[in-house]
C-alpha cells in the first residue's frame, strides 16, 4: 500500500510522514532535498538551475515509485511525484523560470514515467496558508529556504487548491494552520481517526 504526504514547502509534510510511519509501523520514504545537488544553487538563482532541479527530483520520484510498486510494505511517502509536475514545474514554468522548451521535454519524461505507475492509495493534503508556511519555514532555519520570494510561495498554494480540486483519487485534507500533531497528541490522534476510517472503513468518534 502507498500512502502521500501532499503540502507546500513548510507545511509539515515530513514531521507527519514520520509520525504515522511510527504509529503504524509504515515504512516513510522521504524527499530527497538534504542531499539533493542543486537545492541551494537554485534558491540564489530559479531561472538558471529550475530544469536541473525539477528532473533530478522527478528521477528521484520515479525510482521512489518504482521500489514502491515492487515492496509489499505499507509505505508512506513525503511527496509524490504528481505535485512535483502539477505545482512546482507547473508554477516555475508560468513564472518564466522553464522555457517552454524545457517545460516540453520534461513533460516528456513524466507522461512517461507516469505510465508505468500508479497513483497513491491514499493521499494526505496538509492544507496551509502563507503566513503558517512562512512562520514554520523560519522556524526549521534552513538558510537557502530564507529568501524565498512570497509571490513563489503564494504561486504553489494556488496551484496546490487547483490540483486538490481537481483530483479524482482517495483524498484526505487536513487543516495543517489548525493542528499542532507533533506537540498535541489529541490533533495526531484525530488525524489517524481519519485515516483508519479512509483506509479500514472504520468511523471516527
Amino acid at each position: 500500500m502507498h500512502i502521500g504526504i501532499a503540502g507546500n514547502i513548510g507545511s509539515g509534510k515530513t514531521t507527519l510522514t514520520r509520525l504515522l510511519a511510527e504509529h503504524y509501523g509504515w515504512t516513510p520514504q522521504y524527499e530527497s532535498v538534504t542531499y539533493n545537488p542543486y537545492l541551494e544553487d537554485y534558491y540564489k538563482d530559479i531561472p538558471r538551475w529550475s530544469y536541473n532541479l525539477e528532473t533530478y527530483f522527478l528521477a528521484q520520484r520515479f525510482r521512489d515509485l518504482l521500489e514502491i510498486s515492487r515492496s509489499d510494505k505499507v509505505i508512506i511517502q513525503d511527496r509524490t511525484l504528481y505535485e512535483g509536475v502539477h505545482i512546482f514545474v507547473a508554477n516555475n514554468h508560468d513564472m518564466g523560470n522553464l522555457s517552454d522548451r524545457d517545460y516540453d521535454t520534461y513533460m516528456q519524461l513524466y507522461e512517461l514515467m507516469a505510465s508505468l505507475v500508479s497513483p497513491p492509495d491514499l493521499l494526505i493534503y496538509l492544507k496551509s496558508s502563507i503566513p503558517h508556511l512562512v512562520s514554520q519555514i523560519q522556524k526549521r532555519g534552513r538558510d537557502y529556504e530564507q529568501s524565498i520570494p512570497l509571490d513563489y510561495l503564494k504561486g504553489l498554494n494556488d496551484r496546490y487548491e487547483q490540483w486538490i480540486g481537481s483530483y479524482k483519487g482517495n483524498i484526505l485534507i487536513l487543516d495543517a494552520d489548525n493542528l499542532d500533531y507533533q506537540n498535541n497528541p489529541s490533533d495526531f490522534e484525530a488525524i489517524t481517526e481519519k485515516i483508519d476510517a479512509r483506509l479500514y472503513g472504520l468511523f471516527s468518534k
